[in-house]
């Protein structure tokens, strides 16, 4: 087999699982939105809309691919979630691919990934970030990781996050834990409020170890690990009434969480420099959020 052909297969079982990974996350949540019994059951439960989306392409095949969004909005527990998959292939400019490995020798590339963020109703459920992707320019990596964004953190759930991404990432080697949560730590960090966007978890980037097989069923145990102890953390709280002074700091804290990802997140940059539909890569945003 060609490397070319070898890549090619690899892209397609990258795009399949993070298609995969998209639905069972969807089914959890929704299952989640069906079995709630806190001060929201009134409402009906929330439901994923889904809009599919395509990269203009130029009629040579140089720039195209797309991606669907996979939104709830006004749900009894999600106030808003986006879990969004995209696999998209072009050309950088000139300038960007100087930032990217690989891009410098030859500026064509391909992605493909999940993108999720969860905001909730209530300042007691945390909310999340987690995302996986599969990049290749004349090089190829894996990168991603999950982290925990609580307004009103709490020691129990945090030890309990982290305990499942430590054990997730002990299943494939026992130094990628500590690395990747402090690379998590340093890169989920508002510099101009000299604080942390949360509670962490894990962030890693270039994963290429030579083994794309084993790199990449870490990705995947990133995924499952992730739709299996964030909807434990929902389920246990998503009941408990919640004050006004509460849900203010929730508003507040989503202030913060909007910072980050407008000044600093790459993943919002590299949404926008590669033509990316922008109320996808904007999906991060907070419906609701206050500044003190």
């Amino acid at each position: 087999m060609t490397d070319t052909a070898a890549i090619s297969i690899q892209k397609e079982k990258a795009a399949q699982w993070f298609e995969q990974l998209r639905n069972e996350i969807c089914e959890s949540f929704e299952a989640i939105e069906r079995d709630n019994k806190g001060p929201l059951s009134s409402r009906s439960p929330g439901e994923f809309e889904r809009k599919t989306w395509q990269r203009e392409n130029q009629g040579d095949g140089a720039e195209g691919g797309g991606g669907t969004m996979s939104i709830m909005r006004g749900g009894r527990v999600f106030e808003k979630v986006g879990v969004n998959i995209s696999t998209v292939h072009g050309t950088f400019t000139e300038e960007f691919a100087k930032n990217i490995p690989g891009a410098s020798e030859d500026p064509r590339f391909f992605a493909t990934g999940i993108s999720l963020v969860a905001h909730m109703n209530s300042p007691r459920v945390p909310a999340v970030h987690m995302n996986t992707r599969f990049i290749v320019t004349t090089k190829s990596w894996f990168g991603g990781g999950a982290d925990l964004n609580a307004p009103l953190p709490n020691e129990e759930d945090t030890a309990a996050f982290h305990q499942a991404l430590n054990e997730c990432c002990d299943r494939h080697d026992p130094d990628y834990y500590p690395k990747y949560k402090k690379w998590c730590d340093e890169y989920f960090y508002i510099k101009h409020r000299n604080r942390a966007r949360g509670e962490g978890g894990i962030f890693y980037d270039q994963l290429n170890s030579g083994n794309w097989e084993k790199d990449f069923e870490f990705t995947q145990d990133v995924g499952k690990t992730f739709n299996s102890i964030y909807p434990a953390l929902v389920r246990k709280h998503m009941n408990e009434e919640w004050s006004d002074a509460e849900r203010e700091t929730l508003l507040e804290y989503r202030g913060y969480y909007a910072e980050f990802n407008l000044v600093y997140d790459r993943g919002t940059t590299f949404g926008l420099k590669t033509g990316g539909n922008v109320d996808a890569i904007l999906m991060s945003l907070p419906p609701e959020a206050k500044w003190p």
